[in-house]
């Protein structure tokens, strides 16, 4: 910012007192100078105004010293018309000072700034002294405050120094404490160490001893086993001789038999002549009963499904079916979707239930076997609302369980011995069942079957 220089205006020449300052205005001077400019703006016209000011006129005192500074301060300098309405305004707000200026005793008690600031304005006789003098106090001023901070800051720099002095004793004591408890766990560490040297000698030592005692076992053991070989060579030689004197002891028994057989035939007969007497005695019926007849084995016209593929039927022939189905309490189990999509693949899943429904139906009523249809629920879009034909069981699985672990489920759950037949053409569905008693067959073969309805 420009700093003003003072100069002769026509107000000077007409107060007698052509002064100027020699020197830049002080700092605290200039800015109370802008200040007095500031407030004292808003009370004059625009057309009062210099021509490079009037576009601040609509601005508050505040922004006026902080945009318009440096065009008021050369207004100031340069405008000795405006600089005289400035000093009028002042004179109206502060009328005890501007007098004491003009009578040349400025008031003792005021601040030299504000003497100063007002005497730049107003010129009277001797305010280049005022100025200055004001400079100059306002240097010392900033002297001392600047010695008083200097001061405040050696004081805390000195005790910013002790603190650290204080930190650096408390962490060398620290470091201290630290250094003499880390010098004691080394001393145990090694004491340790040695201790586990001294421990690994000593084992080292019983792992020798222990190698040598094996050693001594070993020779032991292996002279105990030559032992042993010995005594079980002398054993055999022993057992040998024992079954010579046997051999030699059963032809001496041979040769005097033939009078022992007679006295036991003589007293088998009194045996049986005496059973024969206590039959008659007890009056006991003849046994139908024989110890084979307990066995459990399929007899002859009692065939299980698995006895039904011995015969000459081929495996599509329907009727083996029918022999299957002729069984005493025969159960089939049919996977639904196998069969409909062998047969007729090409129907709506709903017709496909309905036609294989209704053979299983007939074929029901002309075997009167009891039939069970499974069909795989994850097929479904939603519930099925169905009448089950009579003689035929219907089943869905459930979500997360497939028709083929259904179908398994129902073959488990039958009594071991019941002809089970299970009807679908899915290989892990046909070892599954086989594996519990049930006989899979093909599901061409119901279809044949079927078309015979």
């Amino acid at each position: 910012m420009e700093q003003p220089t003072g100069g002769t205006g026509p107000a000077d020449v007409a107060g007698g007192a052509a002064e100027s300052l020699d020197r830049p205005l002080p700092e605290g001077v200039r800015r109370k100078v802008v200040a007095l400019v500031s407030d004292a703006f808003g009370g004059l016209t625009v057309g009062e105004l210099p021509a490079q000011l009037r576009q601040y006129a609509r601005f508050t005192p505040s922004r006026r010293a902080k945009f318009a500074g440096n065009a008021m301060a050369a207004a100031l300098e340069s405008d000795p018309v405006f600089r005289r309405r400035i000093g009028e305004r002042i004179g109206q707000t502060q009328p005890e000072l501007a007098g004491a200026l003009e009578s040349g005793a400025p008031p003792a008690a005021a601040d030299p700034v504000d003497v100063a600031a007002a005497a730049y304005v107003l010129r009277p006789a001797g305010w280049v002294k005022l100025v200055a003098a004001a400079g100059e106090e306002v240097q010392r001023a900033d002297a001392e405050r600047a010695d008083e901070e200097t001061r405040h800051e050696l004081e805390r720099l000195r005790e910013e120094l002790a603190a650290a002095r204080g930190q650096i004793r408390a962490e060398t004591e620290r470091l201290r404490a630290e250094l003499d408890v880390s010098r004691k766990e080394a001393e145990s560490l090694q004491r340790k160490l040695r201790s586990a040297l001294s421990e690994v000698k000593r084992g080292e030592a019983a792992l020798r001893r222990s190698g040598a005692e094996t050693d001594v076992v070993r020779a032991e053991a292996a002279a105990q086993v030559s032992a042993a070989e010995s005594e079980s060579r002398r054993l055999k030689a022993r057992l040998a001789e024992a079954e010579t004197a046997v051999e030699a002891g059963r032809r001496a028994a041979r040769e005097g038999r033939s009078v022992e057989d007679m006295r036991l035939r003589l007293l088998l007969d009194t045996v049986l002549d005496a059973a024969q007497g206590l039959r008659r005695e007890l009056a006991l019926p003849p046994s139908s009963i024989r110890p084979a007849d307990s066995v459990d084995a399929v007899e002859p016209g009692r065939m299980s499904p698995k006895d039904i593929a011995a015969r000459a039927l081929s495996e599509t022939d329907p009727a083996l079916l029918d022999q299957l189905l002729a069984l005493p309490q025969a159960h089939l189990i049919v996977d639904g979707y196998n069969v409909t999509k062998t047969g007729y693949p090409q129907m709506p899943l709903e017709k496909q239930r309905l036609r294989l429904l209704g053979g299983l139906s007939v074929l029901a009523a002309q075997t009167g076997a009891e039939m069970t249809c499974v069909f795989d629920g994850a097929e479904l879009a939603a519930p099925v609302l169905l009448a089950p034909p009579r003689g035929v069981r219907v089943l869905f699985s459930r979500a997360g369980v497939t028709a083929d672990e259904l179908i398994r489920q129902l073959a488990r759950a039958e009594p071991a011995g019941r002809p089970v037949v299970v009807v679908s053409t899915d290989r892990e569905v046909a070892d599954g069942v086989a594996k519990a008693g049930a006989r899979p067959v093909a599901s061409a073969l119901l279809l044949k079957r079927l078309s015979r309805v």
